[in-house]
């Protein structure tokens, strides 16, 4: 935690190499933000998809903190689960809260943690999308932090709720983990290129993957204004 500044908190890396007196954390830490990013409405800004990708490149790391196990793939899948584990108690939390106080979310001020805009926007996307909104927002910052919440307050059927949850976590997880822990061994494989020495363009670059769908419904929605007006 030397020379620690504010900017770390963004990136995903400080979390998953976090010690504490030289006591490894970072799978604790990562489990507690894929809970937070889903269950918690003010864990919007931490690090999602670039934190799974990231985790996938450290599985070893990460999962040695519990046992050692030699095969990779054994390693990476167990990674995938633990994962896929914590973002399905994320959107249980979130559904719950939504159905017990989610009202309330719509009457609160804005704050630094908390943006009406997310939720409403959360809102349109759910009613659009029905069901289908869970899995599709699971890949979608932001999004997936209230969509679960929504699904909460207009009381979706909670079996067919699960069933959504479920598979979209089981698909987030699986595909970012197994693509960050696969990519890193092709590219030192065939071309000698350490992706850890590389974070903060791989950070860069899926920031850019994840937020495009969100900046194309902005001028999509624009548009149509300027079309209304």
């Amino acid at each position: 935690m030397d020379n620690f500044h504010w900017t770390k908190l963004f990136n995903p890396e400080f979390y998953i190499t976090m010690e504490i007196n030289g006591i490894p954390i970072g799978i604790y830490m990562v489990l507690f933000i894929v809970f937070a990013e889903t269950g918690l409405f003010a864990g919007f800004f931490l690090p999602g998809d670039s934190l799974l990708f990231l985790s996938g490149i450290y599985t070893r790391e990460l999962v040695e903190t519990f046992f050692f196990i030699p095969s990779d793939l054994s390693n990476v899948t167990i990674l995938s689960l633990l994962i896929a584990t914590a973002a399905t108690l994320g959107n249980v939390f979130g559904y719950w809260f939504g159905s017990r106080s989610g009202q309330y979310l719509f009457a609160k001020e804005d704050s630094f943690f908390f943006k009406k805009k997310y939720l409403i926007e959360s809102q349109v996307f759910f009613e659009k999308h029905g069901g289908k909104a869970i899995v599709f927002a699971r890949f979608l910052p932001i999004i997936r932090t209230f969509v679960p919440i929504i699904a909460g307050i207009v009381h979706m059927k909670k079996s067919k709720f699960m069933l959504y949850n479920i598979l979209s976590s089981l698909l987030w997880s699986f595909t970012l983990v197994f693509a960050g822990h696969y990519l890193y061994g092709l590219f030192l494989d065939q071309f000698n290129i350490d992706l850890k020495k590389h974070i903060e363009t791989i950070i860069l670059i899926l920031i850019a993957i994840t937020t495009f769908p969100l900046v194309l419904n902005y001028f999509k929605k624009k548009n149509i204004l300027k079309k209304e007006e």
